[in-house]
């Protein structure tokens, strides 16, 4: 059984689907107004190990889905609002550019580099922007259910006092929360019947971009509202998993349970998930501190990215771990070594994988996502000199799909190209497929030779059969 840490019960707690088979995901996106650092990447790296978990140990599929912040994000990196503009709007004018250009941009982006780093792309990513409606139509349920309220101001605010188990999340109590503790400066206790409620939407005017009529008026979306509005249509008014970076737990997630919870009147979220920072020389990455570490930075030193997501794997993902140029050029060098033994087992003959890995491996994963003690049992195994070089090979493919270090690949072997094939090697390679699929090893061994008798060399991996041609050519 797969357990992880629960933020809000503070236990290890099962996950397993409420749905049949389908594990339901929810994972807190980026806010596309600049490049993603590999600090905010390891987060959605943890996203990717649950899914990853619960389609290889336990069969089950995965619906994940993630939002893309492209309005209404208010909070700077203290938490505190920015009076007036979003972090969208702050970069359209230091950029001279359209908001929206911006966020097409650093949206493609970090798709970009969540590939680079093997992360599966999420079933659906919604755009804030693109689902205003949603958001509008949620808001106006917590009006008539008096969660909420229209301001002085116009703008509309969730009434932090009228959901009773505000803070269950995070340990925080609304009567120990300072006045202004996250409010705009300009707007403290301006429109709001209490300190520590928030806003829904923001009422503007016309001469700000990014604006849309409501029945409240021109305005714009609150931040938090819009992962509530999202999931819910979504995901349903139950989902398994919500994960999200440790910053967010509060105020953002706080704020999306109390919301959540008020429009449907019951538990949402079954179990909340935070990964920890990952710190950079010492200190958390920011653009202040001149630390940020992008992906293009880690290629820019040699080193493949996904080096980077072998170095998320030596720590948990609920503990911080503190990043050094020395620690990802060792993952550089461990990720090397690996794939160049894994391309040497991949030409011995097959075997079944080494039972007792396996179980490790497996168990380290249930373990709360214990990656740190898979690699140190995979280690092992590298060096176990009794165990059969075929066992190793199938036994590092499979632990690969939990890891997703793509393992198999080696440096120049070209994709498989079936103009390239001489004549009668694709009958063998997908006859060999077949073979491996029934577990054949005789069979898919007998192929393979066929294969080399024509010129073409065969790998495994974790994703398949990849080919090269022996005599040079594609």
């Amino acid at each position: 059984m797969l357990r992880l840490t629960d933020t809000k019960t503070r236990r290890h707690e099962d996950i397993a689907p409420s749905r049949g088979r389908v594990l339901t995901l929810y994972a807190c996106g980026p806010t596309v107004y600049r490049s993603q650092h590999v600090g905010n990447l390891r987060t959605f790296v943890l996203g990717d190990l649950i899914s990853r978990a619960g389609e290889v140990l336990h069969g089950w599929q995965t619906k994940l889905v993630q939002n893309v912040t492209d309005v209404g994000h208010l909070a700077d990196d203290t938490g505190i609002e920015l009076a007036g503009e979003d972090k969208m709007l702050l970069a359209a004018r230091e950029q001279n550019r359209d908001p929206f250009e911006i966020a097409r941009h650093y949206e493609a982006e970090f798709l970009t580099d969540c590939g680079r780093l093997n992360i599966h792309p999420a079933d659906r990513y919604p755009r804030a922007s693109e689902c205003i409606e949603l958001m509008v139509e949620l808001i106006a349920k917590l009006i008539e259910s008096d969660h909420a309220y229209v301001g002085d101001d116009g703008s509309v605010y969730f009434d932090a006092r009228s959901f009773p188990s505000y803070g269950a999340l995070s340990g925080n109590r609304l009567e120990d929360l300072r006045a202004g503790h996250r409010q705009d400066a300009a707007d403290l206790n301006v429109g709001k019947r209490f300190h520590a409620d928030w806003a829904l939407w923001k009422h503007a005017g016309s001469q700000r971009q990014m604006v849309w009529d409501t029945p409240w008026g021109l305005g714009f979306p609150g931040w938090h509202v819009e992962c509530s509005a999202m999931s819910l249509h979504f995901l349903g008014e139950t989902f398994d998993v919500h994960t999200g970076g440790i910053d967010l737990r509060f105020p953002h997630h706080e704020d999306e349970r109390a919301q959540s919870e008020a429009a449907v009147g019951h538990e949402v979220v079954r179990r909340w998930v935070h990964g920890e920072h990952l710190l950079a020389e010492g200190r958390k990455m920011a653009k202040s501190t001149g630390n940020v570490v992008l992906v293009d930075d880690v290629v820019a030193r040699g080193h493949d990215p996904l080096a980077v997501r072998l170095f998320y794997l030596t720590g948990r993902y609920r503990q911080q771990m503190n990043l050094t140029w020395d620690a990802l050029a060792g993952a550089d060098r461990r990720l090397a070594r690996w794939r160049t033994r894994v391309a040497e087992w991949a030409e011995a003959p097959s075997a079944p994988m080494h039972s007792a890995t396996v179980s490790r491996v497996t168990e380290a994963f249930d373990d709360d996502l214990d990656t740190p003690t898979a690699l140190v049992a995979l280690g092992e195994l590298d060096k176990d000199d009794t165990v059969a070089a075929g066992a190793k090979f199938e036994t590092f493919a499979w632990a690969d799909r939990l890891l997703g270090l793509d393992l198999a690949r080696t440096v120049g072997r070209p994709r498989d190209d079936v103009s390239a094939l001489p004549d009668g090697a694709r009958e063998l390679i997908d006859a060999r497929a077949a073979a491996r699929d029934a577990k054949d090893w005789a069979a898919s061994d007998q192929l393979r030779e066929q294969l080399a008798n024509l010129g073409v060399a065969v790998t495994d991996g974790p994703d398949g059969q990849s080919w090269s041609r022996t005599d040079g050519s594609r």
